[in-house]
């Protein structure tokens, strides 16, 4: 199956060559992703990546693009992190309809993990929201890809936190 997802890097001083960048993620297996280089110290790949799973999709990205730039960071894989108009875009709907979904369903939609003027949702809670709550057509794919990115992200920024904070919060949080 084919899988769409972007990751999204930071790069070393080092790696601002462009076109160098560009034939060393092709040599390395990224010739299934859009290289986007326009924003300086930034790499971001849209990949389309036929594998049997999402997981086995993002694994090999990741493994690929640590191959072709070693010094890049992940800053974060998408989609994951989505404010309602990404939602609504993917399911087909319009974000008023998405508001409306939200609004006359405060108790058992998904509390966003960032509310504000843009609140923001991982995607992957709200479509497991939505195909329980039935009568959406999900892009096939999208769900699985969605929760790789979330745990992918998670997994990411769990490795910034001490074990004695990490402890001391899953003491808290149950």
């Amino acid at each position: 199956m084919e899988y769409v997802f972007t990751l999204k890097y930071q790069l070393a001083k080092l790696d601002d060559d462009p076109g160098l960048l560009v034939d060393r993620l092709a040599e390395a297996g990224c010739d299934d992703a859009l290289v986007g280089i326009g924003q300086p110290g930034r790499l971001a790949l849209e990949f389309s990546r036929e594998a049997p799973t999402a997981e086995a999709a993002l694994h090999s990205a990741l493994a690929d693009v640590c191959s072709a730039v070693p010094t890049a960071q992940l800053i974060e894989v998408s989609p994951d992190l989505v404010g309602l108009t990404d939602v609504a875009d993917a399911v087909g709907v319009s974000r008023q309809n998405m508001r409306k979904l939200m609004l006359s369903h405060a108790g058992s939609f998904p509390a966003p993990v960032h509310e504000g003027t843009t609140s923001l949702w991982h995607l992957a809670d709200v479509l497991a929201w939505l195909q329980a709550k039935g009568g959406y057509t999900l892009p096939e794919g999208l769900m699985d890809v969605a929760r790789v990115a979330l745990q992918v992200n998670i997994s990411k920024e769990g490795a910034r936190v001490s074990s004695k904070v990490s402890r001391d919060l899953r003491a808290l949080l149950g």
